[in-house]
């Protein structure tokens, strides 16, 4: 019976944190943001220091001079270096 009691108990927390997982990814697609930089921005937010995350996404992202899904000669798209970070 403790034997089933703890399988269960680790199981609950392998899904927990899985689900946790999948939020702080579903939240560097939605802010399209590298995971290290959505950490930092959570950080200082908990922090109650101030963030800079849209501003720096969106202007790196203007000033970028890769276009993303350029096509190569190979007939393969190209990837922006900040992309290849995202987890397509």
């Amino acid at each position: 019976m403790k034997d089933d009691n703890e399988s269960e108990e680790k199981k609950q927390a392998a899904a927990d944190a899985l689900s946790q997982y999948s939020r702080f990814v579903m939240g560097c697609i939605g802010n399209q943001v590298r995971p290290c930089d959505f950490r930092m921005h959570l950080m200082k937010e908990i922090s109650s220091l101030p963030t800079t995350l849209k501003r720096e996404s969106h202007a790196a992202a203007a000033s970028s001079p890769d276009i993303i899904g350029e096509s190569s000669s190979s007939g393969t798209s190209r990837l922006d270096k900040t992309e290849s970070f995202r987890g397509i």
